[in-house]
Order: C-alpha cells, then sequence, then structure tokens
C-alpha cells in the first residue's frame, strides 16, 4: 500500500495519458484562445534535467486548474471571460423620505414649486391639488420668514427663488406689518370638491 501511495505521488501528466485506453477520437475538445502561449507544455511540465514535474492534485484524471498546467496565466483570461452590463441601475429604497415627488422629476418639481409659490404670494390664495398645497406650504413659510429678516441677503434668496421682483419687493415691504407678531403658521389649506376630470383631491391654499 505504501508502494502504491509513493507510486500515484510521482505521476506525471504523460505517465496518465499513457495509462488511459485508446479511445476512437485522437484528441478530446480543449479550449482554444486566439493568441498562442509563449511557453510549450512540455517546457512547463519538464524540469530541467529532463525529469517529469509531478502535478499536486487531481480531480478524477483532469488536473484541478487545467488552464493554468499548460502555461497560460491568469492575466489571459480577461479576453475570454468579460463583464457583462446591461446598463441598468440600482437604486436604495427611499425609507423615512418624506419629499414629495409629483410626478416630476427634481428640476421640474423645483420649478413648479417655485411657480406656485409665486402665485399665491401675488394673488393671496389659488386653488390646486391636495399634494401640491402641501408640498408648497414650507416653502411659502421660508419666503415669508425671509421677508421678516428684511436683510439685503435675505432680498436676494427670495428673488433668486421668486419669479417676479415686484412680488419680492412688496413682501418686503408689507411682511412686518402682517406677519410681525406671529411665528410661522402663514398658510391655510381648505379643501374642497374633488377635480371634475380625474376625480383628483382638490384644496384651497391661502395666506392667514
Amino acid at each position: 500500500m505504501a508502494l502504491a501511495s509513493s507510486s500515484l505521488s510521482t505521476w506525471s501528466m504523460a505517465s496518465l495519458r499513457s495509462a488511459l485506453p485508446p479511445s476512437p477520437s485522437p484528441r478530446l475538445p480543449t479550449f482554444r484562445f486566439p493568441t498562442p502561449s509563449p511557453f510549450h507544455c512540455s517546457a512547463r511540465l519538464s524540469s530541467g534535467r529532463g525529469q517529469a514535474k509531478p502535478l499536486r492534485s487531481f480531480s478524477g484524471l483532469a488536473p484541478m486548474t487545467p488552464l493554468l498546467s499548460v502555461g497560460i496565466g491568469v492575466a489571459n483570461f480577461d479576453h475570454v471571460f468579460s463583464n457583462i452590463s446591461n446598463g441598468s441601475k440600482f437604486y436604495a429604497m427611499r425609507h423615512g423620505k418624506r419629499v414629495p415627488k409629483l410626478n416630476r422629476p427634481p428640476d421640474q418639481r423645483r420649478a413648479l414649486l417655485r411657480g406656485l409659490t409665486t402665485q399665491l404670494l401675488k394673488h393671496g390664495r389659488i386653488k390646486t391639488t391636495r399634494a401640491r398645497a402641501s408640498a408648497m406650504r414650507k416653502y411659502v413659510d421660508k419666503m415669508v420668514t425671509l421677508a421678516k429678516d428684511g436683510s439685503l441677503h435675505k432680498r436676494r434668496q427670495a428673488l433668486g427663488f421668486i419669479y417676479e421682483k415686484q412680488i419680492v419687493h412688496a413682501l418686503f415691504a408689507e411682511v412686518q406689518d402682517r406677519y410681525g407678531d406671529r411665528n410661522g403658521g402663514y398658510t391655510r389649506i381648505i379643501r374642497t370638491l374633488p377635480r371634475r376630470g380625474d376625480n383628483a383631491p382638490m384644496a384651497y391654499i391661502e395666506l392667514v
């Protein structure tokens, strides 16, 4: 038994091929690569003195790393195994995100909220959907808070958000008399009948 184990440990690829029974096909199908390897199989499997170099481990009659045993490095597999990418993007779930999307991308949503804020400050009361009214409420309160401060920096911030300059100047001029003793809560939302076309919930939003 010890003799058999010592003989198994010194087997080479040539001895394994000679031990196989003859088959009708001369060669088994192997991998073909576009560029030939610079090292020959016999030069890799044999040492400098002409003795066969034993392989480390086998699974049946096939080596565990068949491509590496014939002189092909790991760096040559990049042109064979390519990464597959279908261009899809993965996004995390919106846990805890309270920003209403309003079925619009961010740039269009910001433009919509700026327009609604401008119209509310211009007319004092507008009719829109409940989702839009709830989304624009904090922007109207912010503009009133900026006007209560009254500084030049706050005025420029309001001019960068509200579309019409005359509304900004009128807001900064009248806000102290109207909301001087009020800390927040500058708007009021009143629910009304749904819209006739698509039954969307509607509401009036007005300045207090």
